[in-house]
């Protein structure tokens, strides 16, 4: 894990502290910005430093950046005891892959558990203590309708999404009755990189354009179109707010009424 050498949190008063894993792109990104303008301190992690370093000098509010692998517990241990205490902590890195169930590797399994459920169970437990100690602290797990619904061809992502929603609402019943709570937010298709790699998937298997693909499999959609980036971090940013003090353990899905949770 590799930060920016600068001064770290000691000192900063203003706000609270956040950390957004897989912050560098996408609905992390996004999610970054919108605590950054409610006025939380951000820190965001991630492997890909170049893009981390990206957003960060185009989002005001963002004070510190790390690369971090969250499937490493040595990584993980030292994101944390840099970033001091964590106030709200957003666990987004995820990967995914998709292949029928006879084509999908071992490697492929393996990696999804671990970006997607070993990774917010190493954060989460690095965090807890701390913020039942303060009695404060919001936890919010991006996860996704394939932890709800199976789907053809995802099965070591529905398998991992299904555990870090498992994850939740254990350590949610942990910490009910106190100052913390933990939710997650399940949305559909959401216009990032992995939207665009599975409509890439889609091009190459059937030969049609990706105008094509998009209006197909947005049509599909009970919205009729993928989400925002946007679109997710304002539920993300309303469960990590003060006013979203009553819910804990609960899971909002982002798809316009087609899973119903």
């Amino acid at each position: 894990m590799h930060g920016t050498g600068g001064q770290g949190f000691e000192g900063l008063m203003a706000g609270r502290l956040a950390v957004v894993t897989g912050g560098g792109k996408g609905i992390g990104r996004a999610i970054a910005a919108r605590l950054a303008q409610a006025g939380d301190r951000v820190l965001i992690a991630g492997r890909d430093r170049a893009a981390l370093d990206a957003t960060a000098g185009e989002i005001e509010g963002i004070v510190d950046v790390c690369e971090c692998d969250v499937t490493q517990e040595a990584e993980v241990a030292e994101l944390f005891k840099r970033a001091g205490n964590v106030e709200v902590l957003v666990n987004n890195a995820g990967v995914e892959t998709s292949a029928p169930i006879g084509r999908t590797e071992l490697s492929d399994w393996s990696q999804q558990l671990d970006v997607n459920a070993t990774g917010a169970f190493l954060c989460t437990r690095a965090v807890v203590p701390g913020m039942l100690e303060r009695d404060y602290g919001r936890l919010v797990f991006i996860s996704s309708t394939a932890s709800h619904a199976g789907f053809p061809y995802t099965s070591a992502y529905a398998a991992s999404k299904h555990a870090a929603i498992g994850l939740m609402r254990a350590v949610s019943s942990e910490v009910a009755g106190t100052g913390v709570t933990m939710n997650s937010v399940s949305p559909t298709f959401v216009r990032t990189e992995m939207w665009e790699r599975w409509v890439n998937r889609v091009v190459d298997k059937t030969g049609r354009t990706v105008g094509e693909t998009e209006q197909a499999l947005e049509g599909s959609l009970p919205l009729g179109r993928v989400l925002e980036p946007d679109e997710v971090a304002a539920v993300v940013a309303f469960l990590a707010s003060d006013e979203a003090a009553v819910i804990n353990g609960q899971t909002l899905i982002l798809d316009g009424g087609g899973v119903h949770g």
